[in-house]
């Protein structure tokens, strides 16, 4: 099966590659009489957008959104939504000396292994240039999450071992998008920038942990079984290419503890059952309990450094020394936070939509 479809009310579909003419992304089961606007669109994409700062890529991509159908007069008509970005700032040279090593990280090995041929600028269709689209998928659902006061908020909670102090929601919002690293810590902030920038003068790498966190959700959404809140929120955060693991709530912490100290206890508050802790991170048996949802997602980092590395030659079938240039992020973390923002909304409102089944 195809696997470029995400999603079973809200169903998003992208399309294109890195160093292709356009990438986008169709959204099929948006609720009709939503107002949206490309400037709604906009502001998500130029949060995950390149070229912003000395410690992302140095590619310079405007990536103005166009909104092609699903619009009339300000608002959602419930067709398909088609959302198209031109990629203006290509530079393919660096790949062709290149084409025919299988770069160590990358998925150069196993797409042709799989296809027999692939797309080998910048990565095709492997590469995070794929996300932008997600990210306007994801700004729609946003804005019909908001209508509902359910709000997805993310922010870079550790880098290369340096983690950020606990912080609060309300303190997350102020200060994620405040500094380049989106870290809510700005002490840790500045810790994280230095790292990042001494190993991108190596011609290194360096991973870290992102959080997302998902408040208003209503008790009761997700499927019993297979279908759990949880796993889709998984193989959600899971499909972005630089994640290898996430966690919800406590996640492997819990590995660690009692159940004593694990179990959320319940009590109730003006009528309402609430649970004294959140280590369950929002969801029991696979279904939303109404506290806030909490996921963390492991980065890794960056494939694409300019240190030597050996790997093979796969038309010549002999081993070489690889040097990769080109334009690359020293760390993703900062900006795969609104890519996670956008995966985790789009769940959430699929599951908003099975529960409801209208919305």
């Amino acid at each position: 099966m195809p696997g470029n479809t995400f999603g079973h009310l809200f169903r998003v579909t992208t399309w294109g590659e890195s160093h292709g003419k356009a990438l986008g992304v169709v959204v099929d089961g948006c609720p009709a009489g939503i107002s949206l606007s490309a400037a709604d669109i906009q502001y998500e994409l130029d949060r995950r957008k390149p070229g912003t700062s000395e410690i992302a890529s140095e590619r310079v991509e405007p990536d103005e959104v166009q909104i092609l159908s699903g619009l009339f007069g300000g608002k959602t008509t419930g067709t398909p939504i088609t959302m198209l970005v031109w990629n203006r700032d290509v530079d393919s040279t660096p790949y062709e000396t290149i084409k025919q090593i299988a770069r160590p990280g990358q998925a150069d090995y196993t797409y042709q292994m799989k296809y027999g041929l692939r797309d080998y600028r910048g990565g095709g269709r492997a590469s995070g240039r794929e996300t932008l689209a997600r990210v306007a998928a994801g700004a729609i659902a946003k804005k019909v999450l908001a209508s509902r006061n359910i709000e997805i908020v993310g922010h870079v909670v550790e880098i290369g071992g340096i983690r950020a102090k606990s912080v609060g929601l309300n303190e997350i919002k102020k200060n994620v998008d405040t500094n380049d690293v989106r870290c809510a810590d700005p002490g840790a902030a500045v810790k994280m920038r230095e790292l990042i920038k001494a190993v991108k003068s190596e011609g290194d790498s360096v991973g870290g942990v992102v959080e997302v966190i998902a408040t208003g959700v209503p008790p009761g959404l997700g499927e019993p079984v297979f279908d759990k809140l949880d796993a889709e929120l998984a193989k959600a955060l899971m499909s972005i290419g630089a994640v290898k693991g996430v966690e919800i709530g406590k996640g492997f912490e819990a590995a660690r503890m009692r159940g004593s100290e694990m179990n959320d206890e319940f009590y109730i508050d003006e009528g309402c059952i609430k649970a004294r802790t959140n280590n369950a991170g929002g969801i029991l048996g696979g279904i939303s309990t109404g506290e806030p949802i909490v996921c963390r997602l492991a980065v890794k980092p960056t494939p694409s450094i300019s240190k030597p590395q050996r790997s093979v030659d796969m038309e010549r079938m002999e081993e070489v020394e690889l040097r990769i240039s080109g334009r690359h992020d020293p760390c993703i973390c900062p900006r795969i936070v609104p890519v996670a923002e956008a995966m985790v909304a789009i769940v959430i409102l699929d599951y908003y939509m099975l529960s409801q089944r209208v919305i």
